[in-house]
């Protein structure tokens, strides 16, 4: 036992020495519990904390982030982000491992045997998808969400630990590069502020807010700052001119024990109301605030009267969320009045209040440690029943549409009504009774035939107003109308009309795709081709189950002609190639014309697409595959083998001497026609099945076709692709190499000889 203490200091000791700060509260916690002397899920808060701690040090010893620093540095941060905000032990400890799954070779049962399932449950809820490989990054983006979706549902504080790893993620964004900058903080901006928000936690929402306003506003965001820091000392005599004068006034109206302090408002906040209003940032007036806390909820009402007799209220600026709470859970009063020479915003909350508008759902959401979070979290917050019913109901395969659904609902509302229950309900500005009718349920919306606003008919596209109460009337026989899209607010309500008319018109849809099919493949063998393996595929690479999903697409709009011509024709392509490599033929997924035969077509042409060369014999040098667009150069092969055409860059002029150099340039671009030129890629990928189809598919729907594939794997080591394909110009290699770069697979890709 004596070892113990001793132990600990080393254990401290090693972290600084790795430069890493650990927060106070965890040293506390390390001097007074033995590391690694524990027994295996302890309920312990203390315990549970230290070896959380410990595992975690442990298993990402030797981890280094793209900054430098130790990795351990973020799981500490995340678990001091949660403690912040009074998360409990059992979610700060998931925060210590929400990585250790992913980054490390611990897994999830051994992650239980530890620390039991709760911990496992939420590490498990937070840890990023691995190992899935997406077509493009709005696939994947909609995947990661509905995932994050599904595990809050199961068990709210999963999205504790997300938003914290998104903080100190955008805290320390600095050393990537700036491309994946953008992304990030666009996706912040996007989707976490905005969770962040729904979910009450306005610690989370306003920095996350202005870490990303920072990167992809940089110079509003200088502006914003330097003008207020500016007027900085001015505004503070203010405000402190003010607080005094409201806290006398307060103690003589009988109220005591208030809390005023006095707050600038943050830098996105401040520049969104510039943008939404037009106005300049000295013609903004609320850029701080006042925020007065009173000990009960009757003193609110009573210092509201104070506030109001001191200074002249502004009329309309008054808002009640203490008797009409935002659907988050927020309350407080808010109020604005004419201040000393300037309007001022006053805010007037309990500490309950103010814990709740701080940390949100971390304040007020209750769970018994040591037993299993209470079900049915996503009937507490309708929106995200509403997403996850958008799930259930297909909206899977719509990830723009569903990526839109998400944004629409996680941004603030603006409309608050009553159901005839009384309970309230938040709606875009601007929404009509078939919003709130598809916002209730898919089937009210569906069967909504008419309904009463404050208990009068009104026609369905009446735009919906604040304290509104809405009554949605049904028939069992009543459907969508496409003329609902006319006038819906929503991406929810738009989402389900579709989704209705896709189904109830299923049959019409199908025949429209396969007479767009049939016109343009001809009838000779179509019912064969249509009922093929071929077809099958095509069907599964658009995320359809079926062939008549798939033509039900294609008659709807959902996938055009030209996709599923191309994803049909490389579906072909492929299966020649498995079937010739089987039985050890060389492959040949296209009879293209050789080099020779488009030469030899070229010269027989009144035109070349070189000039320079008209009357000669010439060849397109395979060293260097020149492209249009490159800057070329002709060289006098020896042996009357006529004239080669190089890059100017190509290494094999070093060696033919300048009096075999002929200057050449390519003619111009409508002279070329429809020409193309090969040109060869070496792809080396992370080896894994399918890699080159999702290769091969990405570049059909580019249009470029692939003229020969040859792969060479090794074990333990990364594949190696040679690709020749066929290209109108250099810009379109340029184009077609960011692309192929762009997936998540492939370590590198280069131009080489053709072979």
């Amino acid at each position: 036992m004596p070892e113990e203490p001793q132990l600990k200091t080393k254990t401290i000791a090693k972290a600084e020495d790795y430069g890493i700060v650990l927060p106070n509260w965890l040293k506390d916690c390390l001097e007074k519990i033995p590391l690694g002397r524990g027994e295996a899920c302890p309920t312990d808060p203390e315990s549970l904390l230290v070896n959380a701690f410990d595992l975690a040090f442990r298993l990402h010893t030797g981890q280094f982030r793209a900054s430098g620093d130790p990795y351990i540095v973020h799981p500490v941060a995340v678990a001091d982000l949660l403690r912040e905000i009074g998360a409990s032990p059992t979610v700060i400890a998931a925060g210590f491992l929400h990585d250790a799954i992913e980054d490390t070779d611990l897994s999830p049962q051994q992650l239980e045997d530890f620390f039991g399932s709760e911990v496992s449950g939420l590490v498990e809820g937070v840890t990023k998808l691995g190992g899935i490989h997406f077509t493009n990054r709005t696939e994947a983006q909609a995947e990661n969400l509905r995932k994050m979706f599904l595990a809050m549902a199961c068990d709210i504080r999963v999205v504790l630990v997300k938003l914290a790893d998104r903080v100190h993620n955008m805290r320390t964004l600095d050393s990537l590069q700036s491309d994946k900058q953008q992304r990030i903080a666009l996706e912040t901006k996007e989707i976490y502020a905005p969770l962040a928000n729904r979910l009450g936690i306005g610690r989370f929402k306003w920095e996350l807010e202005d870490l990303a306003f920072k990167l992809l506003e940089p110079e509003a965001y200088r502006q914003v700052q330097e003008e207020l820091m500016t007027k900085r000392s001015e505004r503070e005599k203010r405000l402190e001119v003010t607080i005094q004068l409201l806290k006398e006034k307060l103690s003589k109206a009988g109220l005591i024990n208030c809390e005023i302090s006095g707050r600038p408002k943050h830098l996105f906040g401040i520049w969104s109301k510039m943008q939404r209003q037009q106005k300049e940032f000295h013609e903004i007036y609320d850029v701080a605030a006042l925020r007065i806390i009173v000990p009960d909820l009757e003193t609110c009402y009573r210092a509201l009267a104070v506030v109001h007799d001191t200074f002249r209220p502004i009329p309309g600026r008054f808002k009640d969320y203490i008797g009409l709470p935002k659907p988050n859970g927020y309350q407080s009063l808010h109020t604005a009045v004419i201040g000393r020479h300037r309007p001022i915003e006053v805010q007037i909350r309990t500490p309950e209040m103010h814990q709740v508008a701080e940390f949100g759902i971390a304040a007020h959401w209750k769970y018994k440690e040591g037993g299993s979070p209470a079900t049915g979290n996503a009937e507490k917050f309708n929106w995200l029943r509403q997403l996850l019913e958008w799930q259930q109901e297909g909206g899977k395969d719509d990830h723009n549409d569903y990526l839109s659904s998400i944004k629409e609902d996680l941004f603030d509302e603006e409309v608050f009504v009553f159901t005839p229950k009384g309970d309230v309900l938040g709606l875009k500005k601007g929404s009509t009774a078939i919003d709130f009718a598809y916002r209730i349920h898919s089937e009210v919306g569906n069967h909504c035939h008419g309904s009463r606003i404050n208990d009068k008919l009104c026609p369905l596209s009446t735009p919906l107003n604040n304290g509104d109460f809405i009554e949605i009337l049904t028939n069992k026989t009543s459907h969508p109308s496409l003329d609902w899209l006319n006038f819906v607010a929503t991406p929810t309500a738009r989402n389900r009309i579709r989704q209705w008319y896709k189904k109830s018109h299923r049959d019409e849809t199908i025949q429209r795709g396969k007479d767009l099919l049939e016109r343009e493949l001809g009838r000779d063998g179509f019912d064969t081709l249509l009922n093929s393996t071929a077809m099958k595929k095509v069907a599964e690479r658009c995320n359809l189950k079926s062939k008549d999903d798939l033509l039900a697409a294609l008659g709807f709009g959902a996938i055009t002609l030209h996709q599923a011509l191309n994803r049909l024709r490389e579906e072909i392509r492929l299966q020649n190639m498995e079937s010739e490599v089987l039985s050890e033929n060389a492959y040949e997924p296209q009879k293209l014309p050789t080099q020779s035969e488009r030469r030899t077509s070229n010269r027989r042409s009144t035109t070349t697409p070189i000039y320079g060369v008209e009357g000669l014999d010439y060849r397109l040098g395979g060293c260097c595959s020149p492209l249009p667009g490159e800057t070329i150069i002709g060289t006098v092969a020896l042996g009357n083998h006529g004239i080669t055409i190089h890059r100017q860059d190509c290494v094999n002029l070093a060696n033919i001497p300048t009096e075999r150099r002929l200057p050449v340039r390519w003619s111009e671009s409508e002279l070329m026609g429809d020409q193309r030129f090969s040109s060869q890629l070496r792809i080396e990928v992370i080896d894994r099945v399918g890699i080159l189809k999702d290769i091969l598919m990405r570049l059909s729907d580019s249009g470029i076709n692939v003229s020969d594939a040859r792969v060479k794997t090794a074990y333990s080591k990364p594949a190696c692709i040679d690709l020749r394909i066929e290209l109108k110009d250099s810009n379109q290699l340029k184009s077609t190499m960011q692309q192929i770069r762009s997936m998540a697979d492939v370590i590198d890709i280069a131009r080489t000889e053709l072979t």
